[in-house]
């Protein structure tokens, strides 16, 4: 599978969630985002997202507000902590979104993705509970976020 990995703010790319991507085999597209520009990173992210047509994107942080601006067709978004309140005009995400998000993140508020939920119109479930910190790079949160892109196509719709 295709995965475009767009990161957080101040992150480089081939860190921890990308590499576990890759190390269980999907292909990983992760370019490196500008960090003082969002309209430049959307097009960046957009530009990549139309190159290589991956079958999921997976935003982390900053990077979440990313996937949220760009136009991902029928790619499946798996949103990390993402800090859609900060970044970006977008408030809403498109049906099958799942969002993974840490109660104890010090960065961006739980509050914020169970807004992002209700604001959505999506199901409870679509919001997952995992991890410790805002990172989400533990082992827990990195098996969910790879079970998140690889769910089947049925599974993401409710």
């Amino acid at each position: 599978m295709r995965i475009l990995f767009l990161d957080g703010w101040q992150s480089v790319p081939g860190g921890v969630k990308p590499t576990y991507l890759a190390q269980h085999g999907h292909q990983v597209i992760n370019p490196k985002l500008p960090d003082e520009d969002f309209g430049e990173a959307v097009r960046i992210a957009q530009v990549e997202f139309d190159r290589h047509r991956p079958q999921a994107v997976v935003g982390t942080s900053r990077g979440g507000a990313l996937a949220r601006n760009i136009n991902s067709g029928d790619a499946r978004l798996v949103l990390l902590c993402p800090a859609w309140k900060k970044h970006g005009s977008a408030r809403t995400v498109k049906p099958g979104t799942v969002i993974q998000h840490s109660r104890a993140g010090e960065v961006v508020p739980f509050a914020d993705s169970e807004e992002l939920v209700r604001n959505s119109g999506l199901p409870g479930p679509a919001l997952v509970e995992v991890g410790n910190d805002h990172r989400l790079a533990d082992p827990e949160p990195l098996a969910a976020m790879l079970r998140a892109c690889e769910r089947p196509a049925a599974a993401r719709r409710g």
